[in-house]
């Protein structure tokens, strides 16, 4: 049967071509669309005689400009570290922190340059902030296991700890269980008197049972009181901070298995000026000593 088709058939403005029914129009396309189109033609073409534009084997056509971004941000950064030139120099020239917060100049450019550093590299272990992580100290307290003066700070970053460098810090925290030192009761009983020492609520007998343990295995390090010993990077144990945790799992685990984390020395990585910016930010950021 003949299909109704009322639309009657395929004028000048189709191309003839239909399917199913739907013919397709032959309309021009707008003049403005033509004309913006010929326009990038013709920038592109500019853009090719004037910048750099076409690889090749070696290299690229570098375009009657001769531009190059490369060479611009190289003459930024020059540009850039000859106006810093004088404040890095008198910056590597520091050996004390007084010498820059005495300076409002000094200072701004140091805690700038030495938070950069910081979030370039330190941020990843102790927090944007410095607020740490378990078994990465808070850099936002006063307590520091190596001494939290300038030089004690600077002498940390530059050398680190347990890091192989031969000026690292280094300290051993036995592992009284994995090397079977001690056995299983007493340690849960030492957990307990180290509970104790902070503060903690932890079974009384158990922990009068552990004090002469402490004494005998710990004390050397920790001191009687359990108050620490910077010059080891012994932590005290009477305050509420804990690198590891102060539950009772987590010290369990600390008297079993020891601890010995590795902070690495950036001397070599950082320039001196680089090493005090960052110790006097670190040393801001949890108030120094």
């Amino acid at each position: 049967m003949a299909r109704n088709d009322k639309r009657g058939p395929a004028t000048d403005d189709t191309t003839g071509h239909e399917w199913d029914g739907i013919r397709e129009f032959n309309n021009p396309l707008p003049r403005w669309w033509v004309l913006t189109f010929y326009a990038t033609v013709v920038w592109a073409i500019v853009y090719w005689v004037f910048m750099p534009a076409w690889p090749g084997l070696t290299g690229y056509t570098k375009g009657l400009r001769n531009h190059s971004e490369r060479a611009n941000v190289a003459a930024d950064i020059a540009r850039l570290e000859a106006a810093r030139g004088a404040s890095i120099k008198r910056l590597a020239a520091v050996t004390r922190v007084e010498e820059v917060e005495n300076d409002p100049d000094l200072l701004q450019f140091t805690l700038a340059a030495g938070a950069s550093i910081f979030g370039d590299n330190c941020a990843t272990c102790h927090g944007s902030g410095g607020q740490g992580f378990p078994g990465y100290p808070n850099l936002n307290d006063d307590s520091w296991l190596w001494g939290g003066s300038f030089a004690d700070i600077k002498q940390t970053i530059r050398y680190g700890i347990r890091s192989g460098h031969e000026k690292a810090h280094v300290s051993v925290m036995q592992a009284f269980g994995r090397d079977g030192l001690l056995p299983p009761e007493t340690i849960s009983d030492l957990v307990a008197h180290v509970i104790r020492l902070s503060g903690g609520e932890a079974d009384a007998a158990a922990a009068a049972r552990a004090a002469p343990v402490f004494q005998q295995q710990c004390a050397a390090c920790h001191g009687p009181a359990g108050k620490g010993d910077p010059l080891q990077g012994a932590p005290d144990l009477t305050d509420a901070i804990w690198l590891y945790g102060g539950d009772r799992k987590s010290i369990h685990t600390t008297l079993t298995n020891g601890r010995a984390g590795v902070m690495p020395a950036w001397e070599g990585r950082l320039t001196q000026d680089q090493i005090t910016a960052l110790a006097v930010y670190v040393h801001d950021l949890g108030g120094g000593q």
